[in-house]
C-alpha cells in the first residue's frame, strides 16, 4: 500500500465520520437494543439462570458487546448501499485516489462507531454493577479481539452493500449475525443446552470469543478459547475481504 492510499483512505475517512457525527444518533440507536436486552436478561430472567458465576453481569456482557457490533455494520452496510446508488463512487473513482480507499473510509468508519458503542455498553454495564479486575493488558487483549470481530464483520457487510438490490437487503444480513450470540455460551453455559443446540453452540465462533473475552475480565487463565476466538475472526476476515474486493472488481468493470 502505497502513502498515496493511506492519503485517500484519511480523507474519505474524515467524510465518512463527519456524517456519522451529524447523526449520533446511529451509534446511539446500536446500543439502545443490546442495552435493553441486558437490562431483560440482568433484573427480569438473570435471577432463574445458573452460571456459576458471581454476577450475571459479568457473564453476560461480553455477548452484549458482541450483539451491538453485529447490530452496528448494518449500518456499514447501508451507507454503503445509499453510495453505490447516488453516484458518489462514480465521482470518486473519476478522480486520481486508490480505488481501495472508498471501501476501507467505511471500514474504519465502523471501527470508530461500533467502539464508540461498545464504550457506551461498558458504561452502562458498570452502572449495573459489571466488575472486573482486568489490568491494562487484559483491556487491550480484550479490545484487540472485539476490533478484530468488527474487522470481520465489516467486511462482509462490504459484501452486502455491494451486492443489495435495496435498503433493507443491505441492512438485513446483519440479522442472523445478531441471532448467533443467543445459540452460544453468551447468555447461558452451553452444558445446559440439548445436545444438538450444544454441539452448534460449542463449534461457532461467538462461543470462543464470548469464553476468551470472560477469562480475560474474570483473570482466569485463558485456554484454547483465545486462539480459537483468532482463528474464527481471522479467517472470516481474510475470506470476507477477499470477496469483497472481487465484488467490487467486478463493480468496477
Amino acid at each position: 500500500m502505497s502513502t498515496h492510499f493511506f492519503g485517500d483512505t484519511a480523507v474519505l475517512l474524515g467524510r465518512s465520520l463527519r456524517h456519522i457525527f451529524r447523526s449520533v444518533d446511529t451509534i446511539i440507536t446500536t446500543a439502545i437494543t443490546p442495552i435493553a436486552i441486558m437490562l431483560l436478561f440482568v433484573y427480569v430472567l438473570g435471577g432463574a439462570i445458573q452460571t456459576h458465576t458471581e454476577s450475571y453481569v459479568n457473564y453476560l456482557l461480553p455477548g452484549i458487546m458482541l450483539i451491538a457490533i453485529a447490530s452496528g455494520i448494518a449500518y456499514t452496510a447501508v451507507r454503503l448501499f445509499t453510495d453505490m446508488n447516488t453516484g458518489i463512487f462514480e465521482r470518486f473513482h473519476s478522480m486520481p485516489i486508490a480505488r481501495s480507499s472508498v471501501l476501507w473510509a467505511h471500514v474504519l468508519s465502523s471501527l470508530v462507531a461500533n467502539g464508540l458503542a461498545v464504550v457506551i455498553i461498558v458504561l452502562v454495564g458498570l452502572v449495573m454493577g459489571f466488575h472486573t479486575s482486568a489490568g491494562p493488558l487484559a483491556w487491550l487483549a480484550v479490545a484487540g479481539i472485539l476490533a478484530l470481530f468488527t474487522l470481520a464483520l465489516t467486511w462482509l457487510a462490504v459484501i452486502a452493500g455491494l451486492s443489495a438490490k435495496s435498503v433493507d437487503g443491505a441492512a438485513g444480513f446483519s440479522y442472523p449475525l445478531i441471532f448467533l450470540p443467543f445459540i452460544s455460551s453468551a447468555f447461558v453455559p452451553t452444558d445446559t443446552m440439548p445436545a444438538a443446540v450444544r454441539a452448534f453452540a460449542e463449534n461457532q465462533p461467538v462461543t470462543s470469543i464470548v469464553n476468551a473475552i470472560q477469562d480475560l475480565f474474570a483473570q482466569r487463565p485463558v485456554d484454547s478459547d483465545i486462539w480459537l476466538a483468532l482463528a474464527w475472526c481471522l479467517g472470516i476476515l481474510v475470506l470476507a475481504y477477499g470477496f469483497a474486493m472481487a465484488v467490487y472488481r467486478r463493480k468496477l468493470s
